[in-house]
């Protein structure tokens, strides 16, 4: 009698050939593919802009110097292999997909539609995203139950946590082969259900857009924000250092999806917010946002 074979490869630090194909050289596709080489794992990193790509390549091998002088990858381990190209074809011999692009609803739905098309029944896609529900995009999929959400923090070399969002209709075998790459990364998976905003963001996006309200409205300066939240109450960078870690182009369109889909009006994007989207101070990326880091 046939066993029905697990159409889902799991993960394990022994086995060479496996490869990670990685969508979108923007701040946290560089940070993944960072964790993923760092872990010995091969990684295709794809994006649409060859000079993003090329810009990804140099910040990616000063990443994982710095992640190594801060004893971030375990010894001993060779780095994995990097390759770069603009074609999603690339994804096609994947053991895994990690969608990485802007925190775009139709966007990502595109994107995973067109993947979902080019790799093996089997693969497991990950959508990594800060605030929108996984179902949703895994309707765009040929095979929905093969979609996981990630939400990995900035850096995720330095975060040993990363939220894992199960969708609807999200199955068995793809929990399985993401709790297998979370392990061979080394990384706490902690699992739980599908809503805007999942459990992270949920908490912190509306705070950090109340910290820009207090600032917009003169009450305090960002600094003494930072230093009241820090000193009385234990954050450990401030709300609004953390809001230029993130992206502030990032943080708006995730509190753009959190009030969308859930009407809360406290999750409508500050103007303030809005104002350092439009003068182009996006954090620590740009090189400006509450700080100045030039």
């Amino acid at each position: 009698m046939k066993t029905k074979e697990n159409p889902l490869t799991p993960f394990d630090d022994s086995a060479p050939r496996q490869a990670l194909t990685v969508l979108g050289a923007g701040v946290m596709g560089v940070g993944i593919t960072v964790l993923a080489l760092g872990h010995g794992l091969p990684v295709h990193l794809v994006d649409v802009d060859r000079e993003r790509l090329d810009r990804a390549a140099d910040l990616i091998d000063g990443e994982l110097r710095l992640a190594e002088l801060m004893g971030a990858l375990p010894d001993g381990t060779p780095r994995g292999a990097l390759a770069t190209g603009t074609s999603l074809k690339a994804a096609a011999g994947a053991t895994a997909v990690v969608e990485a692009v802007t925190e775009n609803a139709a966007i990502k739905a595109a994107v995973l539609s067109e993947v979902s098309g080019l790799v093996r029944p089997g693969t497991l896609l990950i959508t990594n995203t800060s605030s929108i529900p996984v179902d949703e995009l895994a309707g765009a999929l040929e095979r929905p139950e093969e979609l996981v959400g990630t939400h990995f923090m900035n850096p995720p070399y330095l975060i040993g946590t990363a939220e894992v969002v199960r969708g609807a209709r999200t199955g068995d075998a793809a929990m399985d082969a993401v709790a297998a790459l979370l392990k061979a990364l080394r990384r706490r998976a902690v699992v739980v259900r599908d809503a805007p905003g999942f459990v992270t963001s949920r908490i912190l996006h509306p705070m950090i857009n109340d910290a820009a309200r207090v600032v917009e409205q003169g009450t305090a300066s960002a600094e003494d924000v930072d230093a009241l939240m820090q000193g009385c109450l234990g954050h450990p960078t401030g709300p609004l250092r953390t809001a230029d870690l993130i992206g502030i182009d990032n943080l708006v369109d995730s509190l753009t999806v959190l009030h969308e889909r859930t009407g809360d009006d406290g999750c409508r994007p500050a103007e303030l917010l809005l104002r350092l989207v439009r003068e182009g101070r996006l954090g620590r990326k740009s090189g400006r946002g509450f700080y100045d880091y030039t």
